[in-house]
């Protein structure tokens, strides 16, 4: 899957508007990493679109998401994304008994991640079957 993608809606429902954490953080594919770059925002992938948000994740979310909705994919970039420029509009929601950052923009508008909004990116590197760069290592 790309970008972000999640197999199925699977929104509970639950809605938690309090921020909690200073980055949350997109795994992005090559492609989408590019246009961010070159275009300066982006809506995603698939899923985001038909979803309404960006998929994130907090940090510890992160191998978890790679495993299961990324698994075999060389073409990965983590962005680390600063929670406070994006503001109101990130939103945790429950997911499978697990909250998850969603990014809708203002009132649910759905507008694009800004790459100011990015604070670091890596490249995903595979080493003995797992997902790593240094912002997964603590390096």
């Amino acid at each position: 899957m790309a970008g972000g993608e999640m197999a199925g809606n699977g929104m509970a429902g639950g809605e938690e508007t309090a921020q909690k954490e200073q980055f949350v953080y997109r795994v992005s594919t090559q492609k989408e990493w590019y246009e961010l770059q070159r275009t300066g925002a982006t809506l995603g992938g698939d899923i985001d679109r038909s979803t309404g948000c960006i998929h994130l994740s907090s940090l510890h979310q992160v191998k978890w998401v790679l495993g299961n909705f990324f698994h075999g994919r060389l073409d990965l970039f983590l962005l680390q994304v600063d929670a406070s420029k994006i503001g109101e509009g990130l939103v945790y929601e429950t997911v499978e008994t697990k909250s998850f950052p969603h990014f809708y923009g203002p009132d649910h508008s759905f507008i694009p991640l800004s790459l100011d909004c990015v604070s670091k990116a890596e490249k995903l590197e595979v080493i003995d079957g797992e997902f790593t760069c240094s912002m997964l290592t603590g390096e």
